[in-house]
């Protein structure tokens, strides 16, 4: 990410021209010069008298399409045809032609009317509209302006953003009114925010109509979502909109609770992909419509059309979850920033703990610390103690049941007064498996697959799901396993062999738990699916650090961190007696982080490395990946800024066959050898950069290629 594209450097409100220009240019280029004419009849039928041009945005989500296509408005259609309309057009028989003028044979797609004209810049007959889909208004210029943003940053097309930024149609939803708005509340009072340094004049600057940006790092506990609340009642105070993006439903459904609770009923929607299509839909319309001013909801929400937004809210940026998996795959922190700029609104990024493009929006000088004094920090954090490799050696319990005796100790002590909670990294039984002997990794003859234990006696392949019932060391001859990363389910197992009074709970991929009682248990999770415990937890122990620590990733000990933090967060406070046991290596700068309670330390110094490296967030960076031949081609045509840098490419892994959405995620289709590069530049080129590999995509789309090429800006994983 670099700061030209995002509003961290420049201009009068703290937003680049060049971006600001991108935002507020709308969408037409690439438009040709011709000239002008008013339509002709339609087959003889007549065409509105008054603006019978209508430009229309149509569905088709190829890059060397992505402009305006001009077509005759039908006098009966006049009323209906408005700007921001859904409708259908003939498409795709022509042949040559700019705009407009599809012969009758083209197949009807789906559209959306831009604008109105009294003339077309075309010279040519038009086609009609075919259908008006409905007169709701759905794509408004803030809207599409915000879309095409976020289509040029990540070099994609205008059609794939409105498909995620607008959600399909449901005619009964249309049907029903929107209530209708309810007067601004009163500004509330700073609360819990009182505990962080600028807490109380953000509030305050919010509810006087001003645009306050800051990175909050919160306090552990759970008053995060009460202070969002009132975060978002400050905005709507001064007579403004509201927008708050989480990861997941979970944490939707406590910051939905906690906005009933300060706001009272009727002044915010939750959109979720739970509520069903229906409900989802007729909520969006009561924000669109401007019904209703506060919006919280999950990765999609990030488009939701609120009315005079005043403040965007992100929590927990560094979840996966926040990325968007389809086309053109933006993420929800960089498409609230460019909504920050747009909007010139309030911008607040929380989180427990602090990711590296967090740490860059304080560096830059966009955004303002939002943390409290270290007394209160140490006050409302847990006790951290660690378990080193040094130390396990010398454990005798845990060599033999994966549980070191400090972690049984504390376990013990904690079940005393309430639940404790067990991070595991994998789910399952025993996910990985290895030669007892000679550590070789346990894999299927078939595939190469890795073996995983479905339960103490079966094993089977984890890409073909073959049972291997006779497994034996290639390597040695070893009939002997030990686990690699153990699992939730088998972790669950050996604790209640240890604790057989003490119920214990799972939570995970296949049951995720939200709550569970303040009573002594143990509760097994992986990491983000962790339960809230009524009290908090009496205890944590945080077991095979180093499966974390040991992802060959730029951001594993930053993930690993966070990790940590999000399940420490959810321990009593130090002064109650939580304590939290991490088995990792003591000296590891992510676990002395932890002991420290120090994320933004941890962010910092990251940021420091990443910026010697030329790593992002520092530059930007893209990925282009795809068959060796297609990759190569595709490198040699694009007109790439003079400072671009190319790494690579190198193989990709070979995506084993029968696995379902590869494509959906990036990986290359089952079988196939793919190549990545990436291509990087420096500070201040990333529209350079994204705008030579749209064009470059455009063109050899156009061209018909057939072997597949894939983009992406800012790829998360670049190890």
């Amino acid at each position: 990410m670099s700061s030209e594209e995002t509003p961290r450097e420049g201009g009068a409100n703290g937003a680049p021209p060049e971006q600001l220009a991108l935002i507020r240019a709308g969408v037409r280029e690439g438009k040709e010069k011709a000239p002008k004419a008013k339509p002709r009849t339609w087959r003889g039928a007549p065409v509105a008298e008054h603006l019978p041009v209508a430009r229309v945005l149509v569905d088709k989500g190829v890059l060397h399409l992505d402009r305006y296509f001009d077509y005759a408005v039908p006098a009966d259609l006049d009323a209906d045809a408005r700007p921001g309309v859904r409708v259908r057009v003939r498409f795709g028989a022509g042949r040559g032609r700019v705009r407009g003028g599809r012969r009758e044979g083209g197949g009807l797609v789906d559209g959306f009317i831009v604008e109105r004209l009294a003339e077309s810049d075309y010279s040519g007959p038009l086609a009609a509209l075919a259908q008006v889909v409905s007169p709701e208004p759905v794509l408004g210029p803030d809207l599409l302006a915000l879309c095409r943003a976020v289509a040029d940053r990540y070099a994609g097309s205008l059609a794939d953003v409105l498909q995620l930024a607008v959600p399909p149609r449901n005619a009964t939803a249309e049907r029903a009114p929107s209530p209708d708005p309810l007067p601004p509340p009163a500004a509330p009072a700073p609360g819990s925010w009182s505990r962080y340094e600028q807490g109380p004049a953000f509030l305050e600057s919010l509810a006087l109509g001003g645009s306050p940006r800051a990175v909050w790092n919160a306090l552990p506990g759970p008053g995060w979502s009460e202070e969002i609340a009132r975060a978002v009642a400050a905005a709507l105070a001064s007579g403004r909109g509201a927008l708050v993006v989480v990861p997941d439903g979970r944490v939707a459904a406590r910051v939905d609770a906690a906005l009933t609770t300060v706001l009272g009923e009727g002044r915010h929607v939750l959109l979720t992909a739970d509520a069903g299509p229906e409900k989802r839909y007729r909520q969006w319309l009561a924000v669109r419509r401007g019904s209703v001013r506060a919006v919280v909801g999950t990765r999609a929400a990030m488009f939701a059309p609120v009315r005079d937004l005043g403040l965007v809210v992100v929590w927990d940026d560094g979840d996966d979850s926040h990325s968007e998996p389809h086309a053109p795959q933006p993420h929800a922190r960089e498409v609230l920033e460019l909504r920050a700029a747009h909007a010139h609104c309030g911008f607040l990024l929380g989180a427990w703990s602090t990711t590296v493009e967090a740490a860059q929006l304080v560096e830059s000088g966009w955004a303002r610390p939002l943390v409290a004094g270290r007394a209160l920090v140490r006050a409302a954090a847990p006790l951290v103690r660690t378990v080193g490799d040094h130390d396990l050696a010398r454990d005798e319990a845990a060599r033999s049941a994966r549980l070191p005796t400090l972690a049984w100790q504390v376990a013990r002590e904690g079940l005393r007064s309430g639940p404790v909670l067990v991070q595991v990294p994998r789910r399952g039984y025993v996910p990985r498996l290895a030669c007892a002997n000679c550590r070789t990794p346990a894999r299927c003859r078939h595939c190469a697959g890795p073996l995983e234990g479905q339960d103490e006696t079966r094993l089977a392949c984890a890409w073909c799901g073959r049972a291997e019932p006779e497994w034996h060391c290639p390597e040695c001859g070893a009939l002997r396993l030990r686990a690699s990363v153990v699992g939730a389910r088998r972790t669950a197992e050996e604790l209640g062999r240890a604790f057989p009074s003490v119920p214990v709970r799972t939570s995970g991929r296949e049951q995720v738990l939200d709550t569970v009682p303040g009573s002594p248990a143990l509760v097994v999770s992986t990491p983000g699916a962790e339960p809230v415990a009524e009290g908090g937890y009496a205890a944590a122990l945080l077991l095979d650090g180093w499966a974390m620590l040991g992802r060959q990733d730029l951001r594993s000990d930053e993930q690993a961190l966070r990790r940590w933090i999000a399940a420490a967060a959810l321990v009593r406070g130090q002064e109650a007696g939580g304590t939290v046991v991490v088995v990792a290596e003591p000296t590891l700068r992510p676990v002395q982080a932890l002991v420290r309670w120090d994320p933004v330390g941890h962010a910092l110094r990251e940021l420091s490395e990443r910026a010697e490296l030329g790593f992002p967030p520092v530059s930007r960076m893209a990925a282009v990946s795809g068959p060796p031949e297609a990759v190569a081609e595709f490198l040699s045509a694009a007109e790439l800024p003079a400072e671009a840098e190319v790494l690579g490419p190198v193989p990709l892994p070979v995506t084993p066959a029968g696995r379902a959405g590869a494509a959906r995620r990036g990986a290359p289709p089952p079988g196939e050898i793919w190549e990545r590069a990436l291509v990087r530049v420096p500070p201040g080129r990333g529209a350079a950069l994204a705008a030579a590999l749209k064009s470059a995509q455009a063109a050899r789309m156009a061209r018909g290629g057939a072997t597949p090429v894939r983009l992406r800006i800012d790829p998360p994983d670049i190890g």
